[in-house]
């Protein structure tokens, strides 16, 4: 009685409190949202997309970025597609698209090579069981922030839709898209730089 219904319908409540934004195309998500992100993390940042190129591009100075956060001692990880395994051929010819799956996991894999050997900085491939598990959606978790693009059919990634959660409490979204992200991570094969 105290609350009329419209403001009770505008406050989140429980597990919808998480979403901070949505967005029908992940290519719609601002790149000051991934650079904020990325710079405000302290602890452990996972970026577990299938290719992750994009960050390159969209993240400005995004390799002397990673090396700075890895050298304070935040954990940053890379969980890649493998660009020889199956499932990536299977995408390609889904997606049928000039710049392919696994010419963009190596794009990343190029700019990895480049950062070297840094500590706190690691990269997988998801292992060959997990990736149709892995390629269908895509993860990157910042601390206690996470954007999460679920890979729509014959779509690329960036014209797949992005949620934007943050971790409020246990068992809520953020959990489990992040414990899903883990888990391929867990059973991931290490990649060499």
């Amino acid at each position: 009685m105290i609350w009329p219904r419209a403001v009770k319908d505008r406050i989140k409540t429980g597990g919808d409190r998480e979403l901070v934004h949505s967005y029908p195309y992940r290519s719609a998500c601002p790149s000051t949202v991934w650079t904020d992100l990325v710079e405000r993390a302290g602890s452990d940042i996972l970026l577990a997309g299938y290719t992750n190129y994009f960050f390159w591009s969209q993240v400005p100075a995004f390799e002397a970025l990673v090396r700075r956060k890895a050298e304070s001692g935040c954990r940053v990880r890379f969980l890649l597609g493998d660009p020889d395994g199956e499932v990536t051929r299977q995408r390609e010819a889904v997606e049928d698209v000039a710049l392919t799956v696994s010419t963009r996991i190596r794009i990343t894999q190029e700019h990895l090579a480049r950062l070297g050997a840094v500590d706190g900085l690691e990269a997988r491939f998801s292992a060959p069981g997990d990736a149709v598990n892995h390629v269908s959606l895509s993860v990157f978790r910042f601390d206690g922030d996470a954007l999460v693009t679920p890979h729509l059919a014959r779509l690329v990634g960036h014209d797949s839709p992005l949620l934007h959660l943050r971790r409020h409490g246990p068992g809520g979204m953020f959990d489990r898209f992040a414990e899903h992200a883990e888990e391929l991570w867990v059973r991931g094969v290490p990649m060499g730089r």
